[in-house]
């Protein structure tokens, strides 16, 4: 059980992410989320010193997700099937919800903070998704693909629908219709 520090750091990283998701990252300030936390502006100061770190927090932790993190499966022996159609579910729900995107937010931050993160967490998914696709081709599960293009298509894709969803309703089927593509050029 982490120690009241981290559970407050915790609580603003969660609270923030709906209000960046919904209103982006220019137009948020640390007095809106001190407004959404409660905190005192102090209170959130000893934590954060700025939205942009508050926004890196969340970075961080959306590419620790279990969900999306396929290292512990693979260590397990997990089938590499069985981790896809995991993924693709989750990607499938997070495309349905743009309200809950943070893309709006994550090109508004890249434009505004020169700081190369975004390459970093491009890199870091770019690097779990050939882990899990060079898994499941060494093991006979998946087709022999071009890994790089692929791996291109999963992520691009996924963000740019993300963006799209935001200003263009798109149906579920869609949202089904892009997982389905991926899951035929990888599944034998």
């Amino acid at each position: 059980m982490g120690s009241k520090k981290d559970k407050t750091r915790e609580f603003i990283i969660e609270t923030s992410y709906a209000i960046f998701a919904h209103n982006g990252f220019n137009a948020i300030t640390m007095k809106d989320i001190c407004e959404a936390t409660q905190l005192s502006r102090g209170g959130l100061y000893s934590h954060f010193a700025s939205t942009q770190e508050i926004f890196e927090a969340i970075l961080v932790k959306m590419n620790q997700k279990k969900e999306m993190n396929f290292a512990e499966e693979m260590q397990k022996g997990e089938c590499a099937v069985t981790i896809l159609e995991n993924a693709l579910l989750l990607m499938e729900d997070e495309m349905n919800h743009p309200e809950d995107s943070l893309s709006l937010a994550m090109y508004e931050y890249t434009g505004n903070v020169a700081t190369g993160r975004m390459e970093e967490f491009n890199k870091l998914g770019e690097d779990k998704w050939t882990s899990l696709i060079e898994y499941g081709i060494a093991r006979g599960e998946f087709r022999p693909v071009v890994v790089e293009e692929i791996v291109n298509v999963i992520l691009y894709v996924y963000q740019g629908v993300r963006m799209w969803s935001r200003i263009v309703k798109m149906s579920p089927e869609t949202m089904q219709s892009i997982t389905s593509h991926i899951r035929k050029q990888l599944v034998q």
